[in-house]
């Protein structure tokens, strides 16, 4: 049997900070076979950068948000596994490897990162609780890490969860599709670590748009069976 094709999909808005580390340290993993990333009409130099780091970079017109950048760059890729990942993890998109490993042996349909404490204080909760009770009101699962963006799947999987949610929706939707259809879904701990936003305008502003958009998708749910 031949080896099972990888594939990194990683949507990116003004990463330049952060992205050549990231696509870097995935490229370092032999188990991966291509790295796409989705620049979403980025204003500073995350597309250049993640072309010289080796990446396959698709370009949006214009910021169409996470949910249409993963549904783009899935149009482009042929793989067996894809691992959806954000562009701000630097070095520690290493450690995706903790993930992958669990669907390649078939004990996990897919995988999703359990971060370790946030470094900073962030919100109060809001935004997570309301992930976390709505994934557990139609799915039964417990996830301590509703939000989180780094997964990895198979193809079978991403074919049925297509097309993605929009907006900040993406992680919850994408979770109570999987769980709905039938499919195994493992939260995984990994010592990853990416930006943070912090208990400032910025902050709150980032977090009050995820409420808005995961109570969409949540109210979605309620009537897409």
């Amino acid at each position: 049997m031949s080896p099972k094709r990888v594939a990194a999909l990683i949507p990116a808005y003004n990463e330049a900070e952060y992205i050549t580390a990231t696509v870097t340290a995935l490229a370092a993993l032999s188990e991966v076979n291509e790295i796409v990333v989705v620049d979403d009409a980025s204003s500073d130099s995350t597309a250049e950068l993640a072309a010289a780091a080796g990446a396959r970079v698709i370009g949006l017109p214009c910021n169409s948000g996470k949910g249409a950048a993963l549904n783009r760059g899935s149009e482009q890729i042929r793989a067996d596994i894809v691992m959806l990942l954000d562009g701000d993890l630097g070095d520690s998109a290493g450690n995706a490897r903790l993930l992958l490993e669990p669907v390649l042996a078939g004990r996990a349909d897919m995988t999703v990162a359990h971060f370790p404490p946030p470094r900073i204080k962030g919100g109060f909760g809001l935004v997570k609780g309301l992930a976390r009770k709505g994934i557990k009101f139609y799915t039964g699962l417990e996830m301590q890490s509703p939000l989180s963006g780094q997964r990895v799947m198979t193809r079978q999987v991403m074919d049925k969860m297509l097309p993605f949610a929009s907006g900040y929706g993406v992680e919850v939707g994408l979770t109570i599709k999987a769980a709905r259809a039938g499919f195994k879904v493992l939260e995984v701990p990994v010592p990853m670590t990416h930006a943070e936003t912090g208990r400032d305008l910025k902050g709150f502003w980032h977090r009050g748009r995820q409420f808005c958009h995961i109570a969409r998708v949540l109210a979605k749910a309620a009537v897409v069976k």
